[in-house]
């Protein structure tokens, strides 16, 4: 190779107008070692260490020299946009002047981002045959505004869709990856949004991606992403949760009835009535049954479930065959008669699988968890997802290629073990590196934990929790992010603190985030209140963001089926299930909490948690490890004082 990687760092930080870090280049020095070596590494790097640069320069280095493109896969859409609209064509800018050619990059995201034209082409009611009118004509608004659109877009891609639309009505105008038909089957394949994202993936140095393509591309036995033979996984603490949701089914009214329908307008020999027909027997059965995990089925709960599996596989037979001649007179219906017959075998698929956890003798051999939720919109919905996606990833991610993980949080409990069993990487082939942070916590931060406080209750906060919210927002002079456990809680501390507090009170669901956030960052005395999302996805640097509240330790709730169940199988092997499931969970939300306060290296400010567990509990210190070691009290004076001199020194 003609340059070393610390040679082509540096031309890009000069280039870059930035300046040499000793993290970034123990990083970049490491990614390098791991290419070249074929051994995985995970990285720990905190805000401030530059690790985008820090892995790029390497894949960059390795995929010229090796003719293979690297793929460099995201959890958020956010990072993918940064990647791909900042830092990719300022790198590519500052590598060409000292690299043989130009690095080259793409996005490719999942073939249900980009509009379909084949689904665009065919005449199709609405997808919920159970909405009423008004919500029809909803529906068909936004639909309407996607077809204007299809017709002048490049890409295709939802995401350049400004405004967006929602999910539902996206529905209406995308594929699946199973869903579709294939280009050469595909009477619009020639013009097709993802076919061109897919060519114009290939042949380049960097791929950038997202976790769900990278498990889809995983779990195929066909190939999504170029052929490649690294991947470099950044926001990594995400991907157990984004590969368990790929592989995860469900069995609900709408996709059922809707599938029905559509095969009726095919001609179905009346077994689309049939299946509507066992679609009522199956969710009447239901109906009888509890909400939540499925340890066991009852012949109640079996026989329409069995019935309706059957029913499945005999519609999608009728669906298949194509009258003679209909495929040369009429190919769009050629082409809905295929991706029908593709989605009515996945339904088909998910009761096979739910029946199949009930066949197993031995509990201990069950790999997915089965479980019934009930929701007042959707009704009852019967969901299967993996037990653990640990065996998946060490066989079909770890076992094919170079892999680097990383993440600003992937040590819990001051170690990555832990991160490591969820991934399932293979014992003796990694290595691990914490690149630290520009930043001192201990100087810069405060992690004040309230102990005066009577432990968190479920009937919402405490006076006295209140009151604690209060003082510390009066001392901070706003200034305040609020991360909370539940939507409940958010909204029950934004109406109190309305009603007591002189500064802008904002509550996630007010608007949308991306919003909320902007109008939190420019106005500086603002309180921003919110759940899972801000947790992670809150970047506002300077002194906006002074405080970072959080009501409680955040575990998992007791009735979340998937996490219950893992935490159940750890114990029958004998380990701590608490400790590997319930702790560990909230410890990463913990650290990426407590992550949102320094966000730059003049930031200072306090991290207030109203809950006493954090030093009360012998769990605590394990929690404690996985946050930023900042200078840690328990005395209410203490902090508030601290609070009101940061206030006095930024006027």
């Amino acid at each position: 190779m003609s340059h070393s990687t610390t040679t082509l760092l540096d031309a890009a930080v000069d280039a870059l107008g930035g300046t040499r870090r000793d993290g970034q280049v123990a990083m970049a020095e490491a990614v390098t070692r791991a290419l070249e070596t074929e051994r995985h590494l995970a990285v720990q790097a905190g805000t401030g260490t530059g690790k985008s640069l820090a892995y790029l320069v390497p894949a960059i280095r390795h995929a010229q020299a090796t003719g293979s493109s690297v793929i460099v896969s995201t959890a958020t859409i956010a990072l993918q946009r940064q990647l791909v609209e900042r830092d990719l064509p300022r790198l590519a800018d500052a590598l060409e002047k000292v690299m043989e050619r130009r690095p080259t990059f793409a996005i490719l995201k999942g073939r249900s981002n980009y509009v379909c034209l084949n689904r665009i082409g065919a005449d199709e009611d609405p997808e919920e045959a159970l909405l009423d009118e008004a919500e029809v004509s909803w529906l068909g608004r936004h639909v309407a505004r996607v077809h204007e659109w299809a017709q002048e877009t490049e890409s295709g891609d939802r995401d350049d869709l400004e405004p967006g639309v929602p999910d539902l009505a996206w529905r209406q105008v995308s594929v699946t990856a199973r869903e579709c038909l294939g280009a050469t089957r595909c009477p619009h394949g020639e013009e097709c949004f993802a076919e061109a994202a897919r060519r114009k993936a290939h042949e380049v140095d960097i791929v950038v991606t997202n976790h769900a393509l990278l498990a889809i591309d995983a779990l195929a036995d066909i190939d999504i992403l170029p052929e490649h033979d690294v991947v470099i996984i950044d926001e990594a603490h995400e991907l157990d949760g984004r590969i368990t949701s790929v592989a995860t089914n469900q069995l609900s009214r709408t996709a059922l009835t809707l599938a029905a329908k559509r095969a009726g307008k095919l001609g179905a020999d009346g077994r689309d009535d049939k299946v509507v027909e066992l679609t009522d027997d199956w969710l009447a059965a239901a109906a009888l049954l509890p909400a939540g995990r499925w340890s066991d089925i009852d012949d109640a709960a079996r026989g329409p479930l069995a019935g309706l599996r059957d029913g499945l596989w005999s519609l999608r037979d009728a669906v298949a065959r194509a009258p003679e001649g209909e495929a040369a007179h009429d190919p769009e219906k050629n082409a809905e008669r295929q991706n029908l017959t593709n989605h009515l075998q996945e339904l088909h698929d998910a009761i096979v699988r739910i029946l199949t956890v009930f066949d197993e003798e031995d509990a201990a051999s069950q790999r997915d968890v089965v479980w019934l939720d009930r929701d007042d919109r959707r009704g009852d919905v019967l969901m299967v997802a993996p037990l653990s996606v640990a065996g998946l990833l060490h066989e079909r991610l770890f076992g094919e290629q170079t892999v680097v993980l990383t993440s600003a949080t992937l040590t819990i409990g001051g170690r990555f073990d832990a991160m490591a069993a969820s991934w399932g990487l293979p014992r003796g082939t990694w290595d691990s590196l914490d690149a630290g942070t520009p930043f001192d916590p201990r100087r810069s931060g405060i992690l004040y934990t309230a102990r005066h406080l009577p432990d968190p209750g479920r009937d919402g906060l405490a006076a006295e929790t209140l009151d604690e919210i209060h003082d510390l927002i009066m001392a901070a002079g706003g200034r305040t992010l609020g991360l909370f456990s539940s939507r409940r809680a958010a909204e029950q501390a934004a109406e109190a603190m309305r009603a007591r507090l002189p500064f802008d009170v904002y509550c996630q669901g007010d608007d949308t985030t991306g919003a909320l956030v902007e109008k939190f960052a420019r106005n500086e005395n603002a309180c921003l209140f919110g759940t899972l999302t801000l947790w992670q996805g809150v970047d506002v640097p300077g002194s906006a963001c002074s405080l970072v509240l959080i009501d409680r330790v955040p575990f998992p709730r007791p009735d979340d089926p998937l996490l219950q169940a893992r935490k159940e199988a750890a114990e029958a092997e004998g380990r701590n299930g608490f400790m590997e499931v319930a702790a560990t969970h909230a410890a990463l939300l913990m650290a990426q909490g407590a992550g949102r306060l320094l966000r730059s290296v003049n930031d200072r400010g306090v991290v207030a948690v109203l809950d006493n567990r954090l030093v009360t509990k012998r769990y605590g210190s394990f929690l404690r490890a996985s946050m930023p070691a900042f200078w840690e009290t328990t005395d209410p004076q203490v902090v508030r004082g601290a609070l009101e001199r940061l206030v006095a020194q930024d006027r």
